[in-house]
């Protein structure tokens, strides 16, 4: 689904801009990019994207969305690269394209993916067998913190019998040929047995 661009999650391709992972329900990142304030979009822009330009880029979505609704994809890229002085060609042959951050931050907005995540996590050790072991696998600092908190917490308090040291993270090899891999970061975490 991320790479259809019906589906509306992709910078590359032009599409409604969507990003519900079930799209039959839920609010739009469309919808959602309309009724956000400048300060908190900034906010999350920097917070969970790490966007250098966060405030630029929070002030002309905003600026540009009383002048015409932004409703795909394609707007919104046009809009985020002006935003951070960038020229198509120039976007096109960055190392990673200035777009990315923000469409990152608006899917886990949009699907509410870190409040899913710390649920998931709260949730894990009641549904893993006795030494049955959980795997993760994160795409985002953030959630990698989380991730580790949450495992660290439970080997304290004796839920889990060992967790991963080090995240695993992908060789050159798989980064080249899978770049989505690039910011992968896997941990695990082994239930503790139980009576």
């Amino acid at each position: 689904q991320i790479d259809r661009g019906e589906r509306g999650f992709s910078f590359k391709k032009n599409g409604p801009l969507d990003m519900r992972m079930d799209n039959r329900r839920g609010t739009t990142a469309a919808e959602l990019i309309a009724r956000i304030s400048r300060d908190e979009l900034a906010r999350v822009l920097l917070e969970l994207g790490d966007e250098e330009d966060a405030q630029a880029v929070a002030d002309l979505i905003v600026a540009e969305r009383e002048i015409e609704p932004i409703n795909t994809t394609q707007r919104l890229n046009e809009i985020v690269c002006r935003a951070r002085d960038f020229t198509p060609q120039r976007a096109a042959g960055a190392k990673l394209h200035p777009a990315t951050r923000t469409f990152q931050v608006l899917r886990m907005l949009v699907n509410r993916e870190l409040p899913n995540l710390t649920n998931l996590l709260r949730l894990l050790p009641d549904v893993l067998k006795s030494g049955g072991r959980a795997v993760i696998i994160s795409f985002h600092s953030g959630e990698d913190r989380i991730v580790k908190s949450a495992f660290k917490a439970g080997l304290e308090a004796g839920v889990y019998e060992a967790i991963s040291d080090e995240p695993l993270i992908p060789c050159d090899a798989e980064k080249q040929g899978n770049p989505r891999s690039r910011s992968a970061k896997l941990r695990w975490a082994q239930r503790a047995q139980l009576g």
